[in-house]
């Protein structure tokens, strides 16, 4: 893994180049978004308004946190194929240092998830220089569910996030830097 400023990527992994998302990235943001089969875990796609208001909530993280979601870029294509990233994530009123990792569909099955969610979690150890990164996961998304323990991460507890007045249950994984 790499980091830096080449192809205008923040860092790269053996096959992905992570970026800043802009504005010009919409259409490809709802290329995933709005599939309700990689949305499973919110239990929708999302309509256009509620992706526009993800890319926008997303931009606002750069300015607030310094970082969020970034594009994942197929480097081999220049494809944008998902949203990984270190994120600010709230739990029970406390703050944590987290990695969520959504990817296009037609993307399953090669690796991507692993690659690139290792990618953001050695990026939150070396750059954010977090003691410790946690990823919310619902209990059913076994697939998400792999991809955290092979990174060596370990179910640590549970919690009960509130979305669209829903309450989701989910896992939390953790992983504390050096492990």
């Amino acid at each position: 893994m790499t980091m830096g400023q080449k192809d205008g990527f923040l860092y790269e992994s053996g096959r992905l180049g992570f970026r800043r998302f802009t504005e010009a990235d919409f259409p490809a943001v709802c290329g995933f978004l709005q599939d309700p089969e990689v949305m499973a875990a919110w239990e929708h796609g999302f309509s256009d308004a509620q992706a526009r208001q993800w890319l926008q909530g997303n931009l606002a993280r750069y300015a607030r946190d310094g970082f969020g979601y970034f594009a994942a870029i197929e480097k081999q294509t220049g494809r944008l194929i998902g949203a990984m990233g270190p994120l600010v994530e709230e739990i029970d009123g406390e703050a944590h240092i987290g990695i969520a990792y959504i990817v296009s569909r037609d993307c399953w099955g090669k690796g991507y998830g692993a690659e690139g969610a290792g990618a953001c979690l050695h990026y939150a150890f070396s750059q954010l220089r977090a003691k410790r990164v946690i990823a919310q996961i619902r209990p059913g998304n076994t697939h998400s569910r792999r991809v955290a323990e092979a990174l060596g991460m370990r179910e640590a507890g549970q919690f009960v996030k509130m979305y669209q007045g829903k309450e989701m249950p989910h896992l939390i994984y953790e992983k504390e830097n050096g492990e």
